[in-house]
Protein backbone atom coordinates (compact mmCIF):
# COMPACT_ATOMS: atom_id res chain seq x y z
CA UNK A 1 0.00 0.00 0.00
CA UNK A 2 1.15 3.25 -0.85
CA UNK A 3 1.00 6.00 1.21
CA UNK A 4 -1.41 8.25 -0.95
CA UNK A 5 -3.81 5.18 -0.93
CA UNK A 6 -2.60 4.87 3.20
CA UNK A 7 -4.14 8.36 3.58
CA UNK A 8 -7.31 8.28 1.25
CA UNK A 9 -8.66 5.11 3.49
CA UNK A 10 -7.78 7.05 7.21
CA UNK A 11 -8.88 10.89 5.86
CA UNK A 12 -6.03 12.49 6.55
CA UNK A 13 -4.42 15.63 4.14
CA UNK A 14 -1.04 14.11 3.13
CA UNK A 15 1.90 16.15 3.02
CA UNK A 16 4.93 14.04 1.11
CA UNK A 17 5.12 12.05 -1.46
CA UNK A 18 2.20 9.93 -1.77
CA UNK A 19 4.17 7.08 -4.17
CA UNK A 20 6.13 5.90 -0.81
CA UNK A 21 5.69 2.24 -0.01
CA UNK A 22 4.79 1.36 3.22
CA UNK A 23 4.93 -2.07 4.70
CA UNK A 24 4.23 -1.59 8.35
CA UNK A 25 3.29 0.29 11.53
CA UNK A 26 5.30 0.76 14.40
CA UNK A 27 6.59 3.32 17.35
CA UNK A 28 8.47 6.42 16.99
CA UNK A 29 11.72 4.82 17.75
CA UNK A 30 11.75 1.53 15.70
CA UNK A 31 10.20 2.70 12.67
CA UNK A 32 11.92 2.40 9.55
CA UNK A 33 11.73 3.53 5.81
CA UNK A 34 9.00 1.54 4.76
CA UNK A 35 6.59 2.28 8.39
CA UNK A 36 4.35 4.74 9.44
CA UNK A 37 4.28 5.95 13.08
CA UNK A 38 2.45 8.39 15.11
CA UNK A 39 3.04 11.47 17.50
CA UNK A 40 -0.24 12.07 19.52
CA UNK A 41 1.67 13.52 22.77
CA UNK A 42 3.64 16.23 22.85
CA UNK A 43 6.45 15.10 24.81
CA UNK A 44 7.41 13.12 21.67
CA UNK A 45 7.67 16.14 19.46
CA UNK A 46 11.29 16.13 19.63
CA UNK A 47 11.25 12.29 18.15
CA UNK A 48 9.27 12.75 15.02
CA UNK A 49 12.13 15.28 13.61
CA UNK A 50 14.48 12.31 14.03
CA UNK A 51 12.65 9.37 13.11
CA UNK A 52 13.21 7.17 10.26
CA UNK A 53 9.79 6.29 9.31
CA UNK A 54 8.29 7.02 6.29
CA UNK A 55 5.21 9.16 7.42
CA UNK A 56 4.09 10.39 10.74
CA UNK A 57 0.04 10.89 11.85
CA UNK A 58 -0.28 13.76 13.24
CA UNK A 59 -2.99 16.62 14.36
CA UNK A 60 -3.50 18.99 11.96
CA UNK A 61 -1.04 22.18 13.37
CA UNK A 62 1.77 19.65 13.94
CA UNK A 63 4.74 21.82 12.70
CA UNK A 64 6.64 20.96 9.39
CA UNK A 65 9.59 17.76 9.77
CA UNK A 66 11.67 16.43 7.48
CA UNK A 67 9.41 13.09 6.95
CA UNK A 68 6.22 12.89 5.06
CA UNK A 69 3.23 13.67 7.85
CA UNK A 70 -0.79 12.67 7.79
CA UNK A 71 -2.44 15.15 9.74
CA UNK A 72 -5.43 14.28 10.52
CA UNK A 73 -7.62 15.23 14.27
CA UNK A 74 -7.28 12.06 16.54
CA UNK A 75 -3.51 10.54 15.30
CA UNK A 76 -3.47 8.17 17.75
CA UNK A 77 -7.37 6.87 16.93
CA UNK A 78 -5.66 7.07 12.96
CA UNK A 79 -2.53 4.68 14.11
CA UNK A 80 -5.00 2.45 15.38
CA UNK A 81 -6.81 1.71 11.97
CA UNK A 82 -3.75 1.56 10.32
CA UNK A 83 -2.62 -0.95 12.58
CA UNK A 84 -5.12 -3.14 11.83
CA UNK A 85 -4.71 -2.51 7.58
CA UNK A 86 -1.67 -4.32 8.05
CA UNK A 87 -1.81 -6.55 11.27
CA UNK A 88 -4.51 -9.24 10.89
CA UNK A 89 -5.01 -11.61 13.47
CA UNK A 90 -5.47 -15.35 13.63
CA UNK A 91 -8.97 -16.26 11.79
CA UNK A 92 -11.00 -19.46 13.62
CA UNK A 93 -12.89 -20.96 10.45
CA UNK A 94 -16.71 -22.14 11.29
CA UNK A 95 -16.88 -25.78 13.50
CA UNK A 96 -16.98 -27.45 16.37
CA UNK A 97 -14.02 -29.32 17.92
CA UNK A 98 -14.71 -32.74 18.73
CA UNK A 99 -13.42 -32.83 22.51
CA UNK A 100 -16.04 -29.96 23.32
CA UNK A 101 -18.78 -30.49 25.22
CA UNK A 102 -22.15 -29.23 24.24
CA UNK A 103 -25.21 -29.50 26.07
CA UNK A 104 -28.08 -30.52 23.66
CA UNK A 105 -30.31 -27.84 24.78
CA UNK A 106 -27.76 -25.36 23.84
CA UNK A 107 -28.66 -23.31 20.90
CA UNK A 108 -25.21 -22.47 18.65
CA UNK A 109 -26.33 -19.45 16.19
CA UNK A 110 -24.47 -19.93 12.63
CA UNK A 111 -21.11 -19.58 11.85
CA UNK A 112 -19.55 -20.57 15.36
CA UNK A 113 -16.01 -21.58 16.17
CA UNK A 114 -16.38 -24.14 18.97
CA UNK A 115 -12.55 -24.82 19.95
CA UNK A 116 -11.23 -28.05 22.21
CA UNK A 117 -12.31 -28.66 25.21
CA UNK A 118 -14.46 -25.77 24.98
CA UNK A 119 -17.48 -26.57 27.52
CA UNK A 120 -21.42 -25.34 26.97
CA UNK A 121 -23.86 -25.54 29.31
CA UNK A 122 -27.44 -26.41 29.71
CA UNK A 123 -29.62 -23.85 28.35
CA UNK A 124 -26.75 -21.59 26.79
CA UNK A 125 -28.04 -19.17 23.86
CA UNK A 126 -25.03 -18.27 21.84
CA UNK A 127 -25.33 -15.63 19.09
CA UNK A 128 -24.24 -15.81 16.08
CA UNK A 129 -20.21 -15.81 14.73
CA UNK A 130 -19.02 -16.48 18.45
CA UNK A 131 -15.30 -17.80 18.66
CA UNK A 132 -14.90 -19.93 21.82
CA UNK A 133 -11.38 -20.76 21.88
CA UNK A 134 -10.08 -23.75 24.14
CA UNK A 135 -10.98 -24.47 27.33
CA UNK A 136 -13.53 -22.13 27.60
CA UNK A 137 -16.78 -23.04 29.82
CA UNK A 138 -20.26 -21.38 29.29
CA UNK A 139 -22.48 -22.30 32.77
CA UNK A 140 -25.91 -23.27 32.20
CA UNK A 141 -28.61 -20.29 31.46
CA UNK A 142 -25.50 -17.93 29.87
CA UNK A 143 -26.89 -15.90 26.98
CA UNK A 144 -24.70 -13.90 24.27
CA UNK A 145 -25.55 -11.91 21.67
CA UNK A 146 -23.63 -12.00 18.41
CA UNK A 147 -19.83 -12.15 17.63
CA UNK A 148 -18.65 -13.22 21.44
CA UNK A 149 -14.93 -13.63 21.40
CA UNK A 150 -13.88 -15.52 24.13
CA UNK A 151 -10.04 -16.49 24.41
CA UNK A 152 -8.76 -19.23 26.37
CA UNK A 153 -10.01 -20.59 29.46
CA UNK A 154 -12.50 -17.67 29.98
CA UNK A 155 -15.68 -18.56 31.82
CA UNK A 156 -18.95 -17.45 32.09
CA UNK A 157 -21.03 -18.78 35.15
CA UNK A 158 -24.62 -19.33 35.35
CA UNK A 159 -27.60 -17.24 34.06
CA UNK A 160 -25.12 -14.46 32.98
CA UNK A 161 -26.31 -12.45 29.67
CA UNK A 162 -23.78 -10.77 27.37
CA UNK A 163 -24.74 -8.21 24.62
CA UNK A 164 -23.19 -8.48 20.92
CA UNK A 165 -19.26 -7.82 20.43
CA UNK A 166 -17.85 -9.19 23.62
CA UNK A 167 -14.23 -9.95 24.03
CA UNK A 168 -13.51 -11.75 26.90
CA UNK A 169 -9.68 -12.41 27.28
CA UNK A 170 -7.64 -15.14 28.59
CA UNK A 171 -8.54 -16.07 32.22
CA UNK A 172 -11.67 -13.42 32.34
CA UNK A 173 -14.19 -14.78 35.07
CA UNK A 174 -17.61 -13.45 34.54
CA UNK A 175 -20.29 -13.83 37.33
CA UNK A 176 -18.60 -15.97 39.68
CA UNK A 177 -19.89 -15.57 43.51
CA UNK A 178 -19.75 -11.98 45.28
CA UNK A 179 -17.63 -12.34 48.00
CA UNK A 180 -20.74 -12.69 50.59
CA UNK A 181 -20.49 -13.67 54.11
CA UNK A 182 -22.86 -12.90 57.40
CA UNK A 183 -21.52 -14.43 60.68
CA UNK A 184 -23.82 -16.79 62.60
CA UNK A 185 -24.79 -17.05 66.54
CA UNK A 186 -21.77 -19.30 66.60
CA UNK A 187 -19.58 -16.39 65.18
CA UNK A 188 -18.92 -18.18 62.41
CA UNK A 189 -18.68 -16.86 58.69
CA UNK A 190 -21.96 -18.69 56.79
CA UNK A 191 -21.44 -17.99 53.19
CA UNK A 192 -24.51 -15.68 51.66
CA UNK A 193 -26.04 -17.39 48.22
CA UNK A 194 -25.00 -15.17 45.56
CA UNK A 195 -28.45 -15.34 43.25
CA UNK A 196 -27.77 -12.45 40.50
CA UNK A 197 -26.06 -12.86 37.53
CA UNK A 198 -23.86 -10.77 35.62
CA UNK A 199 -25.03 -8.38 32.45
CA UNK A 200 -22.75 -6.82 30.15
CA UNK A 201 -23.34 -4.29 27.31
CA UNK A 202 -22.72 -4.28 24.01
CA UNK A 203 -18.48 -4.04 22.95
CA UNK A 204 -17.48 -4.72 26.68
CA UNK A 205 -14.05 -6.12 26.81
CA UNK A 206 -13.00 -7.85 30.29
CA UNK A 207 -9.14 -8.37 29.94
CA UNK A 208 -6.87 -11.31 31.56
CA UNK A 209 -7.76 -12.58 34.86
CA UNK A 210 -10.34 -9.61 35.46
CA UNK A 211 -13.09 -10.71 37.64
CA UNK A 212 -16.95 -9.34 37.87
CA UNK A 213 -18.84 -10.71 40.60
CA UNK A 214 -22.37 -11.98 40.46
CA UNK A 215 -24.80 -10.23 42.75
CA UNK A 216 -26.31 -10.98 46.00
CA UNK A 217 -29.77 -10.29 44.40
CA UNK A 218 -30.54 -7.92 41.63
CA UNK A 219 -27.78 -7.89 39.05
CA UNK A 220 -23.74 -6.45 38.43
CA UNK A 221 -24.35 -4.32 34.99
CA UNK A 222 -21.73 -3.02 33.36
CA UNK A 223 -22.74 -0.96 30.45
CA UNK A 224 -22.06 -0.48 26.62
CA UNK A 225 -18.67 0.44 25.38
CA UNK A 226 -17.18 0.23 29.04
CA UNK A 227 -13.55 -1.38 28.73
CA UNK A 228 -12.08 -3.64 31.88
CA UNK A 229 -8.25 -4.28 32.13
CA UNK A 230 -6.46 -6.97 33.54
CA UNK A 231 -6.66 -7.71 37.34
CA UNK A 232 -9.78 -5.64 37.72
CA UNK A 233 -12.31 -6.57 40.22
CA UNK A 234 -15.78 -5.50 40.12
CA UNK A 235 -17.81 -6.29 43.52
CA UNK A 236 -21.30 -7.79 43.79
CA UNK A 237 -24.16 -5.45 43.22
CA UNK A 238 -21.77 -2.91 41.47
CA UNK A 239 -23.33 -0.50 38.35
CA UNK A 240 -21.06 0.70 36.23
CA UNK A 241 -21.81 3.10 33.30
CA UNK A 242 -21.05 3.25 29.14
CA UNK A 243 -17.62 3.84 27.48
CA UNK A 244 -15.97 4.37 31.15
CA UNK A 245 -12.33 2.45 31.75
CA UNK A 246 -11.04 0.38 34.66
CA UNK A 247 -7.41 0.04 34.61
CA UNK A 248 -5.30 -2.63 35.72
CA UNK A 249 -5.43 -3.34 39.12
CA UNK A 250 -8.32 -1.41 39.96
CA UNK A 251 -11.05 -2.67 42.58
CA UNK A 252 -14.85 -1.87 43.01
CA UNK A 253 -16.24 -2.81 46.42
CA UNK A 254 -19.86 -3.93 46.27
CA UNK A 255 -22.63 -2.03 45.09
CA UNK A 256 -20.24 0.77 44.08
CA UNK A 257 -21.92 2.92 41.30
CA UNK A 258 -19.67 3.99 38.38
CA UNK A 259 -20.86 6.79 36.03
CA UNK A 260 -20.64 7.00 32.33
CA UNK A 261 -16.98 7.87 30.69
CA UNK A 262 -15.34 7.62 34.01
CA UNK A 263 -11.28 6.63 34.39
CA UNK A 264 -10.56 4.47 37.30
CA UNK A 265 -6.65 4.58 36.52
CA UNK A 266 -4.83 1.77 37.84
CA UNK A 267 -4.87 0.43 41.33
CA UNK A 268 -7.68 2.87 42.12
CA UNK A 269 -10.14 1.91 44.66
CA UNK A 270 -13.73 2.28 45.14
CA UNK A 271 -15.53 1.70 48.92
CA UNK A 272 -18.41 -0.29 48.93
CA UNK A 273 -21.73 1.30 48.01
CA UNK A 274 -19.88 4.22 46.79
CA UNK A 275 -21.33 6.68 43.82
CA UNK A 276 -18.96 8.34 41.45
CA UNK A 277 -20.68 10.75 39.07
CA UNK A 278 -20.23 10.87 34.94
CA UNK A 279 -16.82 11.86 33.50
CA UNK A 280 -14.98 11.53 37.16
CA UNK A 281 -10.76 10.51 36.72
CA UNK A 282 -9.41 8.99 39.39
CA UNK A 283 -5.63 9.26 39.17
CA UNK A 284 -3.51 5.98 39.58
CA UNK A 285 -3.34 4.39 42.98
CA UNK A 286 -6.09 6.79 44.48
CA UNK A 287 -9.04 5.82 46.38
CA UNK A 288 -11.95 7.21 47.90
CA UNK A 289 -14.80 6.20 50.68
CA UNK A 290 -17.03 9.01 49.63
CA UNK A 291 -19.47 9.64 46.75
CA UNK A 292 -17.75 11.68 44.22
CA UNK A 293 -19.44 13.86 41.62
CA UNK A 294 -19.67 14.16 38.24
CA UNK A 295 -16.53 15.93 36.37
CA UNK A 296 -14.03 15.68 39.31
CA UNK A 297 -10.51 14.61 38.98
CA UNK A 298 -9.24 13.01 42.56
CA UNK A 299 -5.88 11.70 43.56
CA UNK A 300 -4.36 10.28 46.76
CA UNK A 301 -5.77 8.04 49.12
CA UNK A 302 -8.04 9.16 50.86
CA UNK A 303 -8.76 10.52 47.52
CA UNK A 304 -9.72 14.56 47.43
CA UNK A 305 -9.44 17.36 44.32
CA UNK A 306 -6.14 16.73 42.42
CA UNK A 307 -5.15 20.20 41.54
CA UNK A 308 -5.31 20.50 46.07
CA UNK A 309 -3.24 17.22 45.84
CA UNK A 310 -0.74 18.09 43.54
CA UNK A 311 -0.06 21.46 45.96
CA UNK A 312 -0.30 19.01 49.18
CA UNK A 313 2.52 16.43 47.77
CA UNK A 314 4.58 19.22 46.43
CA UNK A 315 4.46 20.84 50.29
CA UNK A 316 4.77 16.79 51.40
CA UNK A 317 8.33 16.63 49.68
CA UNK A 318 9.41 20.21 51.19
CA UNK A 319 8.59 18.90 54.92
CA UNK A 320 11.84 17.98 55.81
CA UNK A 321 13.43 21.70 54.57
CA UNK A 322 10.42 23.61 56.28
CA UNK A 323 10.35 21.50 59.93
CA UNK A 324 14.35 22.64 59.58
CA UNK A 325 13.43 26.50 58.91
CA UNK A 326 10.66 26.23 61.04
CA UNK A 327 13.57 25.14 64.17
CA UNK A 328 15.39 27.77 63.37
CA UNK A 329 13.10 30.69 63.63
CA UNK A 330 11.47 29.41 66.87
CA UNK A 331 15.66 28.87 68.42
CA UNK A 332 15.61 32.62 67.43
CA UNK A 333 12.93 33.58 68.60
CA UNK A 334 13.83 31.58 71.99
CA UNK A 335 17.12 33.67 72.09
CA UNK A 336 15.75 37.11 71.69
CA UNK A 337 12.98 36.65 74.71
CA UNK A 338 13.86 38.37 78.05
CA UNK A 339 14.53 35.57 80.97
CA UNK A 340 11.29 34.59 82.82
CA UNK A 341 13.13 36.47 85.73
CA UNK A 342 13.29 39.67 84.29
CA UNK A 343 9.82 39.84 82.92
CA UNK A 344 8.18 38.97 86.61
CA UNK A 345 10.52 41.81 87.97
CA UNK A 346 9.16 44.77 85.95
CA UNK A 347 5.63 43.10 86.96
CA UNK A 348 6.01 43.59 90.49
CA UNK A 349 7.54 47.06 90.26
CA UNK A 350 4.54 48.13 88.09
Amino acid sequence: MNLGELANRLGAELRGDATLEITGVKGIEEAGPTEITFVANPRYSGLARKTHAAAVLVDPGFPEISAATLRIKNPYHAFSRALGMFYQPPVYPPGIHPTAVIDPTAIIGESAHIGAYVVVGQGVRLGPHATLLPHVVLYPGVQAGSHLFAHAHAVVREGCVLGSHITLENGAIVGADGFGFSKNEAGEWEKIPQSGPVRLGDRVDVQANACIDRATVGATEIGEGTKVDNLVQVGHGSHVGCNTLLCAQTGLAGSSVIGNNVILAGQTGIAGHCSVGDGVILTAQSAVSHDVPPGKMISGSPGFDNRVWLRAVAIFQRLPELLKRLDRVERKLAAQEPPASVENGKEEQE
